[in-house]
């Protein structure tokens, strides 16, 4: 190309084609780009988009269009806040080679399994060995007897109650409902004073007595008038087990309280818990998020998770020691993505009866909620049973590869969806050691665990960089990330990763907000640095918040960035737990930014509409593009500019 540089996205992207497949994917993402999804991570943007933003920068026309194979062979792409990963993914789709930086280990872990092509037929082998020696040394922790029968069988999952108390020293145990199940031929399973009935009949009594039962809407004891309130001893021990879920080959699905057998199987499982681990190793740090967790008197990760399943996870994490040294990190990630439907935090979302059995998983509202019924899973139960070791193996590690080797993108037809498998590419590479080794072949990626606003990389040394920054506020990644890195921790050998390295985040959760535009903009400053003088630096970004563009702004103006255009893009489904009834925006700016390039001509604006996602965020990018082109304009000034703009009380 010219010295400068001109590419189709610098003044055309098909905002109506993307926010299309954008609508179908944000329903259901990890269906969409399974090979992305091995473990747990926040805030993915949509991989329809960011590969379309990909194809606006392919120079050859005839390979831009979105369903043609690769585009990308010969350029170098750099994601410097690596998360989820999908621009690496949906870049060495396309043949580029790719850089990825995170000072999260996470991030950092997950891309280098996802990227290495496995072979199915080796890790299906490798997988049945590791299930069967976990289930050798803690199944039986895990089974039942039928309540009309007697005989043996793996139970699905136990709930348990949260035991409380109030003045009058009366111990209660608060549930969301007495519901357990409805059946498809309209009876109900439900509990009364702990007993289980179906309907008028009480099936199954508990053997210890009645207990206390009470529904979470009910706040006070209608003995004393006092609020129930949390008992201040370990969490797991709050836990009450109510009711157990099973199926009989012979009797089919149950419901029962927990008989002698049950309980002395948890019994059990209490007494070999002490010894499992070290508590020092599992202390919870003070974080925006695990501050949740702290005002509830629970310090200590162990404390989340019942006996048993810390007895699965102990034979879960000799089982990985066991296993082949190339299949160690798809086996932690497997685990430790398990971990996220096993603790006590999940909830039960079976009483409702379009969802009967279905769990609700630890992280389902981003954040730490404590569930009134709380759903103890069986890790070893079945095939495909929602939360399974052996579902997530298929759904995360088999199915992903099967993708992998052969990925497939939806076509819309007169409101249809077509299923389009590209050929020609793949969704994975070959992992480099340097810098060096990129300046040849297609599909190697380079993975950078540190701080990104010191990158190892020359000078004008990348084509392009496209990234999705930490959201500004109430995204804590990090610190909800620990959750799982003291498992990762167990699993994998010392030099896996620097775990300590998340303290220096911009979002680690122990930084103030003024911190964001220091850390964001020293990283802006380095793309600037490391990106070619004709690149382009691509993002989304949104926020109601004035501070947050304002220190957006201002990051960007560091790092002498100036506004090329920008776009606005579906990001978030409508019925997003996340932001059902919560004023969320549900679109994204997607900005196109270098650093040489002719000066678009932005207008001011006297106000911002505030009353509609898609409006907001368009004249938000309309007044970046105009500040940023105002030279003589003090940091200041754009602060004060911001908050001119939008309300005070949003800011």
């Amino acid at each position: 190309m010219s010295a400068l540089s001109h590419y189709e996205i610098d003044d055309n992207f098909d905002v109506p084609f993307v926010d299309a497949l954008a609508r179908q994917e944000v329903y259901n993402k990890h269906h969409f780009r399974p090979n992305s999804y091995r473990h747990k991570w926040w805030a993915r943007r949509c991989g329809t988009t960011f590969r379309a933003i990909l194809k606006a920068l392919v120079e050859d026309k005839t390979e831009r269009e979105f369903y043609a194979a690769g585009g990308l062979a010969g350029k170098l792409i750099l994601d410097p806040m690596l998360g989820g990963g999908t621009t690496l993914h949906e870049a060495i789709r396309m043949g580029a080679n790719v850089i990825g930086a995170d000072i999260d280990p996470l991030p950092i872990l997950q891309s280098r399994a996802t990227l290495t092509e496995i072979s199915p037929s080796q890790i299906e082998a490798t997988y049945t060995q590791f299930e069967a020696q976990i289930k050798r040394a803690v199944g039986d922790a895990f089974c039942t007897r039928c309540p009309a029968c007697a005989v043996a069988t793996p139970l699905r999952f136990t709930l348990y109650g949260q035991a409380r108390h109030c003045a009058c020293a009366d111990t209660a145990v608060i549930v969301d409902t007495m519901t357990l199940r409805h059946n498809a031929d309209g009876s109900r399973w439900h509990l009364v004073a702990g007993d289980v009935w179906l309907d008028g009949k009480c099936l199954y009594a508990r053997e210890d007595g009645q207990i206390r039962l009470i529904e979470r809407r009910n706040k006070r004891c209608k003995q004393c008038s006092k609020p129930f309130e949390e008992r201040q001893e370990r969490y797991f021990e709050r836990c009450v087990p109510l009711a157990i879920f099973g199926k009989c080959a012979a009797c089919g699905i149950f419901f029962k309280p927990p008989d002698m057998l049950d309980k002395a199987r948890l019994h059990h499982a209490n007494i070999q818990r002490a010894s499992l681990y070290n508590r020092t190793e599992f202390e919870i740090s003070a974080g925006p998020k695990s501050a949740h967790l702290h005002a509830r008197n629970i310090t200590n990760y162990l404390d989340l998770f019942s006996s048993r399943q810390l007895l699965f996870l102990a034979a879960a994490i000799s089982a990985v020691q066991s296993v082949p040294r190339d299949m160690q990190l798809n086996m932690a990630l497997l685990v430790s993505g398990a971990v996220e439907f096993n603790s006590l935090l999940c909830g039960y979302k079976g009483w409702h009866k379009k969802r009967s059995g279905a769990i609700r998983h630890t992280f389902v509202r981003h954040a730490y909620s404590i569930p009134y019924t709380a759903l103890e899973n069986n890790p070893l139960y079945g095939k495909n049973r929602s939360g399974t070791l052996h579902k997530l193996f298929q759904t995360r590690i088999v199915q992903a590869a099967t993708w992998a080797n052969r990925p497939i993108e939806r076509k819309l037809n007169r409101n249809k969806i077509e299923q389009v498998p590209i050929e020609n590419e793949r969704d994975f590479g070959e992992e480099v050691a340097s810098f060096s080794a990129l300046k040849e072949g297609k599909r190697r990626f380079l993975l950078m665990q540190g701080d990104s606003a010191d990158l190892d990389l020359p000078d004008d040394g990348v084509d392009f960089i496209i990234t999705d920054p930490p959201y500004f506020d109430s995204v804590q990644y990090s610190d909800l990330s620990e959750f799982f890195h003291v498992w990762l921790k167990k699993m994998l050998p010392p030099n896996a990763a620097d775990w300590g390295a998340i303290t220096r985040s911009a979002v680690n959760g122990h930084n103030k907000n003024d911190d964001y535009v220091a850390k964001l903009g020293a990283i802006f400053i380095e793309c600037g640095r490391v990106l070619k003088q004709n690149g382009r630096f691509i993002f989304t970004f949104h926020h109601w918040k004035a501070q947050a563009w304002a220190e957006l702004t201002i990051a960007l103006m560091r790092a002498n960035f100036q506004l090329i255009n920008c776009y606005v893009v579906q990001s978030e489904s409508p019925t997003s737990i996340h932001i059902q009834n919560q004023n969320a925006l549900q679109h994204d700016l997607l900005l196109v930014l270098g650093t040489q390039c002719g000066t678009r001509h932005w207008r001011a604006l006297d106000e911002i509409c505030q009353a509609e996602s898609r409006t907001f965020i368009e004249q938000c990018g309309q007044m970046v593009g105009y500040l940023l082109a105002q030279k003589r304009m003090t940091e200041d000034d754009i602060f004060q500019q911001w908050l001119q703009l939008l309300d005070k009380k949003v800011a």
